[in-house]
């Protein structure tokens, strides 16, 4: 398939046909010492003409944006006491409780917003995979709705945030397709909320049909593809092009089984249909790559606070 491209084919690959539902057949763990991995990770990144950075949940919780735990006890210790319940366990469920009223949803969604779209800041392990792509030919294709890759230094034109961000609202029913900022109205939310609600005021309604605002964040069919999600999709596809033709590292971080189908099968299959790519894993307990690609993967089943800080060490020796 790259020979073709070299004779002046047009490419075939486009974010629809990237995808993939199949799984690896022969998935293993390495058994090669972490440091000779990392060693080999670092000599296929030197020697990448094109980084393909795809970056799942696993990353995110990595640099400190736990759904659960402290992180969450302590942050919505208000709504813990006042819905309870099977829902507030963590963030993720948190988002799916039957709210009665507008007040009560934007009261948890803005507080969510804030805590994982507007505070963090740049989180330092986002930098430090941004130093590890900043000097070759890069993309990111991400699930992560946090908005880490654009605080941290990669141009926002080089990053496909697919699922939506933390930061964006749109019509519960995508009357229309476009999404609105709404970090300055969290903000506002933030510092009116009392006893878990937001005052009716500042109840967001779509300005087009009147109806209820919903957070941009992939869920069911009503989810909006706007304008920029539709151009950073036409980018991905010509960074595809792209890798066909030279020599790339697909670099997936903390890309799991929870939605395998947007990174990491689709990574896998890249490897299978071209020789001219290869791919670093990296993942605290799913590391597993196909046997069948040989020294062609690696598999580093490691913190990737660790992992990646080892991995810029060796790059950059």
């Amino acid at each position: 398939m790259v020979q073709r491209m070299l004779f002046g084919r047009k490419s075939n690959l486009t974010f629809q046909t990237f995808l993939s539902g199949m799984p690896a057949r022969d998935y293993m763990y390495q058994k090669t010492p972490y440091e000779a991995q990392i060693k080999q990770a670092a000599e296929m990144i030197r020697e990448a003409e094109f980084i393909l950075v795809g970056a799942g949940a696993g990353l995110s919780a990595a640099a400190g944006l736990t759904m659960g735990g402290s992180r969450f006890t302590e942050n919505f210790k208000d709504f813990i006491e006042k819905y309870g319940g099977p829902y507030m366990t963590d963030m993720y469920s948190a988002g799916f409780y039957p709210f009665r009223t507008e007040e009560a949803k934007w009261g948890y969604w803005s507080k969510s917003g804030m805590v994982n779209r507007v505070l963090p800041g740049a989180l330092p392990l986002y930098r430090k995979v941004y130093q590890l792509a900043a000097d070759k030919p890069h993309f990111v294709l991400t699930t992560n709705v946090d908005h880490q890759f654009f605080l941290s230094g990669f141009d926002e034109k080089k990053v496909f945030a697919t699922q939506g961000d933390y930061g964006l609202i749109q019509c519960r029913k995508g009357c229309h397709p476009k999404t609105y900022d709404a970090v300055e109205m969290f903000q506002q939310m933030d510092q009116a909320r009392k006893d878990c609600l937001v005052p009716s005021y500042l109840v967001p309604k779509c300005p087009v049909c009147g109806g209820p605002m919903e957070m941009n964040l992939r869920c069911d069919q009503y989810f909006v593809e706007d304008g920029n999600w539709h151009q950073a999709e036409r980018r991905f596809s010509e960074a595809l092009s792209e890798c066909e033709t030279k020599r790339t590292v697909l670099l997936e971080l903390g890309a799991g089984f929870n939605t395998p189908t947007i990174i990491r099968f689709p990574f896998e299959k890249l490897v299978r249909e071209y020789n001219n790519m290869s791919l670093i894993r990296l993942n605290m307990e799913e590391a597993v790559v196909p046997e069948s690609f040989g020294d062609r993967a690696v598999g580093i089943n490691e913190d990737m606070r660790t992992s990646i800080e080892d991995l810029l060490q060796e790059v950059g020796s």
